[in-house]
């Protein structure tokens, strides 16, 4: 740039003074700017230089972060394997092992309430470890379950025969109240007896079978020795229609009380120790309503528990849930018939009924509600359980039987033996509302039993009164049979008395052996009423006496029936005797 400069663009023109005095003087900013530019350069050439070195460590990080990718697609693949079969060898472990609680309870405590749910816990295991016995650890743990299993059921045998020690050892046992309360309690120890060690559970069975047996035997036989003895103080003869001295009217009022013993409900059954008071008496159809009542209540609550303690158990339960036995099958307060306890004077906590009050249908102990589940069971398990009953009851049902046949000898009046069979009736319905099937056998063939008795008590009644109409007649080798208007009067209210008395009886309107009877009787009387009459010369005397006794007839029916329930055949016998009536007064009339 000086004026000596060798390097002068030859094509420049001349350089004056002012400009060379400009570029002098910005010489340094010049030099300043070449400087900066250098020293970008330099950056440039760092950045550049890091910029390399930058790509080249990137590329690496990318081929580990690739690298690491690729392992973590391997780790979840692998977690997603273990965890399909976490849950499955949780389960394994869980049944091929016996916790230390649940063996130190078999091993060091007393069967309790505590063994409930331990037991159900316990079998499941036990179940488990037979469906996995190709693996190894269930087959040597199977040894360990299999000595617990032994140890349980040796407990449960010595605890189940420890519960019927009471039992057998006293009469003052409740026995449905230890069926209710500690048996029903343990129904799954029982169970568990059943499917794990049906030896021991069989030899609980025969053990219960005898305890039962023998305090029910014991029981009844007291029992209907003190009603028997009640029975022997009091003998009722059938004196008929035609014979006996017993006032019509005080004996209408008697039999028309004593239709009561014809229904569970009513007045309360008789108490063992009310045997003991010597002037204490009961008519024989009361009697015998105690017994069946007693019988019936202890019968049909001694099938539901057998049917539902003893009843057979296929399946096992459910994993970890308890068996639960409800136990409001059979509800203490609602044990109205228990047996008496002792041979001497029993107390009242002890006999049938804890005080003499009124039966009601509603004191049943046994209903459908609450009916075991016996209708899924079996012929063959259903006839098992039956036979079990029968064993247990069988001395009680001889005991019974022997009382019906004393209560029936000698043979009762016809009113009372047809309350009897109304009330076997109504006793076997009830009974067949509880589903007790071998009870209901054994009152059908009670019942079988009274109806050939009924037939020959009123085929008794009406040839007592053909043979009075055949007497009257008189005949050439026989001497007529005296018969007074005071007599006839006495038959014709005997006759109003049965027929209100059967009628009430008898729900159904067409019951072909009582109202064909009473056709015969009726009959019967309508002939003795015109062999009495025709005594009398004049047919007009005769025709008066005739609408006399039907007017009598006809308005004892109708005062009978005034209060009585309407029944057809009470109209129909109303309209007879009307019509009996009228035709007599139309005969004397003319």
């Amino acid at each position: 740039m000086s004026e000596s400069s060798p390097h002068k663009d030859a094509n420049a023109g001349p350089v004056t003074a002012p400009e060379t005095v400009s570029f002098r003087s910005r010489a340094k900013e010049f030099v300043e700017l070449h400087d900066q530019v250098q020293t970008s350069i330099g950056l440039l050439d760092s950045l550049e230089t890091f910029l390399s070195t930058f790509q080249r460590d990137l590329s690496a990080v990318s081929g580990q972060i690739s690298d690491l990718q690729s392992r973590s697609r391997d780790i979840e693949a692998r977690l997603r394997s273990r965890k399909k079969i976490e849950k499955p060898l949780a389960n394994l472990i869980t049944d091929l092992t016996v916790p230390p609680s649940l063996a130190t309870t078999i091993l060091d405590t007393d069967v309790g309430e505590a063994w409930v749910p331990m037991i159900t816990d316990f079998e499941w295991r036990l179940e488990n470890l037979k469906a996995r016995g190709r693996v190894r650890a269930a087959r040597d743990l199977g040894e360990v379950a299999e000595g617990l299993r032994i140890v349980a059921a040796t407990k449960l045998r010595a605890f189940f025969l420890a519960l019927l020690q009471p039992i057998r050892t006293s009469m003052t046992t409740n026995m449905h109240v230890v069926q209710t309360t500690v048996f029903l309690k343990y129904r799954p120890l029982y169970a568990f007896l059943l499917r794990h060690a049906a030896n021991v559970a069989t030899e609980v069975q025969k053990a219960y079978v005898a305890t039962a047996r023998t305090y029910y035997e014991t029981g009844f036989r007291r029992y209907m020795r003190s009603l028997g003895w009640v029975k022997a103080r009091s003998t009722e003869k059938d004196t008929g229609l035609v014979s006996g001295a017993v006032d019509a009217e005080k004996q209408t009022d008697a039999y028309l009380e004593r239709l009561n013993y014809s229904r569970i409900e009513g007045p309360g059954v008789t108490l063992t120790y009310m045997a003991d008071d010597k002037s204490h008496k009961e008519d024989a159809e009361a009697l015998l309503r105690s017994a069946l009542l007693v019988l019936m209540d202890n019968g049909t609550s001694e099938y539901a528990f057998v049917t539902t303690f003893f009843a057979p158990e296929p399946s096992p339960p459910i994993a970890q849930t308890p068996t639960v036995v409800s136990s409001h099958l059979f509800s203490p307060t609602s044990l109205s018939a228990i047996l008496p306890a002792d041979d001497a004077v029993s107390t009242p906590a002890t006999d049938v009924f804890p005080t003499p009050r009124a039966r009601e249908r509603t004191e049943s102990l046994f209903s459908t509600d609450s009916q075991p589940p016996i209708s899924r069971l079996s012929r063959e398990e259903q006839a098992a359980l039956n036979a079990i009953w029968k064993q247990i009851m069988d001395p009680a049902l001889e005991h019974a039987k022997t009382f019906t046949q004393f209560v029936l000898e000698p043979l009762p009046p016809v009113i009372p033996l047809l309350t009897m069979i109304r009330l076997t009736e109504e006793v076997m319905g009830e009974v067949q509302k509880r589903g007790c099937q071998p009870l209901e056998t054994f009152l059908f063939g009670l019942r079988l039993q009274m109806w050939p008795l009924f037939q020959k008590a009123m085929t008794d009644q009406i040839e007592a009164v053909k043979k009075l109409a055949e007497g009257a007649t008189g005949g050439y080798f026989r001497r007529a049979a005296a018969t007074s208007d005071a007599s006839i009067s006495t038959i014709c209210k005997r006759y109003v008395v049965l027929f209100l008395c059967l009628v009430m009886l008898t729900a159904q309107n067409e019951e072909t052996m009582i109202f064909s009877n009473l056709l015969r009787l009726r009959q019967e009387l309508t002939k003795l009423i015109e062999v009495h009459t025709d005594k009398l010369s004049e047919a007009s005397a005769r025709a008066k006496a005739r609408s006399a006794v039907f007017e009598e007839l006809l308005q004892g029916l109708t005062r009978a029936f005034r209060s009585a329930p309407g029944h057809p055949k009470a109209q129909s016998e109303l309209a007879y005797w009307r019509e009996k009536e009228e035709s007599a007064r139309n005969q004397n009339l003319r």
